[in-house]
Formats: structure tokens, sequence, C-alpha cells
């Protein structure tokens, strides 16, 4: 959609190669660890197409040079991880879970979209490669730092960083492949491929370096304690 600023266009660099061999390797052996997994169970194959198509949306979000077209993959994970996450749709407590997380993300990633068409107005374009060569004068731009915060919302759901880390808990009520591949390996690391995609463009900010590393380290911090608490695995 030109007339929108929206292209089809791709790009593959060192940081998305990375995420990318990631996203494919993981991928690749947690596909063969739910064949055997779900062996005998209805509907193997759909919950097959779903990983699948995940893992499609995922690779889409890395290799990405427009950030509107980053947004559609990015939400497209939100889609398909509700699916996942609600594949034993017969327990209600795997519907609620499902839900949660869909309504945690999906409203990050509204915050997200406005946080990038800020940042596609100030550069004079939405595609990733003419945004970080404009850094100067994105930085100067009014809507600076209402992007950057809104960036820094949608990363942060997806993620799981502090006060969003709820969700993530209550997702592991889905099937173990799910658990391993989603919210151990892919889908929370999309917010740390999105802040390292977009550090040449914020990180001359005092505010981005110092809100980063005070949620992150907090983060760490407290779900470490939530975990010493815990007396069963399950």
């Amino acid at each position: 959609m030109p007339s929108l600023g929206i292209d089809l266009s791709f790009r593959l660099t060192g940081l998305s190669y990375l995420f990318a061999a990631m996203i494919s390797g993981v991928g690749v052996m947690v596909q063969l660890y739910a064949y055997a997994y779900l062996k005998g169970a209805k509907d193997r194959w759909l919950f097959h197409s779903y990983l699948t198509l995940f893992m499609l949306a995922m690779l889409g979000v890395v290799v990405s040079d427009n950030i509107l077209l980053l947004f559609v993959f990015w939400e497209l994970t939100t889609f398909t991880s509700y699916l996942l996450i609600g594949f034993n749709h017969e327990k209600e407590q795997s519907r609620k879970n499902a839900l949660q997380s869909l309504i945690v993300t999906g409203a990050g990633g509204l915050a997200l979209l406005a946080g990038l068409i800020l940042l596609g107005q100030a550069a004079g374009s939405f595609q990733l490669s003419v945004i970080i060569s404009e850094q100067a004068a994105i930085a100067q731009a009014p809507t600076y730092h209402a992007s950057m915060v809104l960036v820094m919302l949608g990363a942060l759901t997806k993620s799981a960083q502090f006060p969003f880390h709820f969700w993530l808990p209550n997702a592991m009520a889905a099937p173990t492949p799910v658990s391993a591949y989603l919210h151990s390996s892919t889908m929370v690391k999309a917010g740390v491929f999105l802040l390292a995609l977009l550090s040449p463009v914020f990180s001359e900010s005092d505010l981005w370096f110092y809100t980063l590393t005070t949620v992150g380290g907090f983060t760490a911090l407290w779900c470490a304690l939530l975990a010493v608490r815990q007396t069963d695995l399950n």
C-alpha cells in the first residue's frame, strides 16, 4: 500500500539473522517434539498449523524493513499465541489465560502502533533503514519522547516485564510445546529484538537507558524472588 507508506520490504542484518536462526532452529526442534507429544490427540495437525503460522509471523517480525509491516507480523504473533495458549479450549482456565495474554499483549501492540506511526512521521518514512539514518532529525522532533515511551510499552508487554509480567506464568497453561517455543525462546524475545532494533534511534536518550535498565533489573530480581517461593514445578 504505497499510498500509506507500507511496502512489502525485507532485509537481513546480523541481528535479524541471529533471531531468524533461533526462531527456525528451535521451531523445528519443537515441531518434532510436538509430533510425539501430541501423538493420538485430536486436532494435532491444527496445532502444528498454528505453530507454523506463529513461526512465520516471528520470522516476519525480524526481517521486515518497513515498521508498519513489522507491526502486522507483530500482531499476527499475538493472535497465533492466543490460539496456541487456548488450544485446550475445552478447559475454562486455558480460555481465560489465552484471553488475558491477548488483552495484555494486544493493548501493548496498540501502543506500539502509535509509537511507530509517530516515529515514521518524524523520519518522513516508514522504512527502517531510512529511520535509522535519520536519527539526528528524529531526536529533534517534538514527538520523539512520546514515540519512545509507546515503543517501550509495546516491547515490555510482549516480553512480560514488570508490571506486565503476570500474563506469562498464566500462559504456561498451554501445551508444553507452546510454553517451550513461545514463552521460553521466541515470543518474549520479540520485545528484546524490537528494543535492540530501535536502539540506534533512541539510545542517546537518558529516558531510554534508565527506563530499560531499571525495569529489566527489577523484573529479574522480582521474578527470582517469586521463584524462590514456589514449591511445585507444575
